[in-house]
């Protein structure tokens, strides 16, 4: 290849030195990392123990933070501490669990801080039951909850996608 002189004078008039702005960009990172740290907090996933298989159902709404019951094929769990077993529950004859109500009560006489206060205020439970659990068992915890002032009831179920025809 020939150097004419042409070439090297166009080659003279475009030495440019890059250089990149980054204020746009720190910018959009900082706004991206706002953004992630306020939604981050307003999804809460309830991931049940292994030993729980959940129903699966079609659900729009959110859950929202309450007091967790749940009910494994042995134990009952309340807030993750065991009060009393599936079987016990089975085999007794009213609706009222004495051990699951006198959990119910220590933990809305136990308010620490503004969000416990918000979560024992709100009467509201959440039951995570395994599938395959009968409906006595679930109706005897039911009627224990409504009985100790914990009128709304949320059975915790698994999201799936919306069977509505698409169009």
């Amino acid at each position: 290849m020939k150097n004419t002189r042409r070439i090297k004078r166009m080659s003279r008039g475009k030495r440019y030195k890059a250089s990149l702005n980054l204020t746009s960009l720190m910018d959009v990172f900082t706004i991206l990392v706002f953004f992630l740290l306020v939604n981050q907090s307003t999804v809460e996933v309830i991931e049940p123990p292994k030993n729980i298989k959940l129903p699966d159902s079609v659900v729009e709404a959110k859950p929202r933070q309450t007091v967790t019951l749940m009910v494994s094929a042995d134990t009952v769990l309340l807030q993750g501490e065991p009060v009393a077993s599936t079987a016990e529950i089975m085999a007794l004859k009213g609706d009222n669990i004495a051990s699951v109500r006198d959990g119910l009560v220590r933990i809305r006489d136990s308010i620490i801080g503004l969000n416990t206060a918000t979560v024992a205020k709100s009467n509201e439970i959440t039951i995570l039951s395994d599938k395959e659990i009968p409906f006595k068992v679930l109706k005897k915890l039911m009627s224990t909850c409504t009985n100790t002032g914990y009128t709304r009831i949320s059975l915790a179920v698994n999201q799936k996608a919306s069977q509505r025809p698409a169009g």
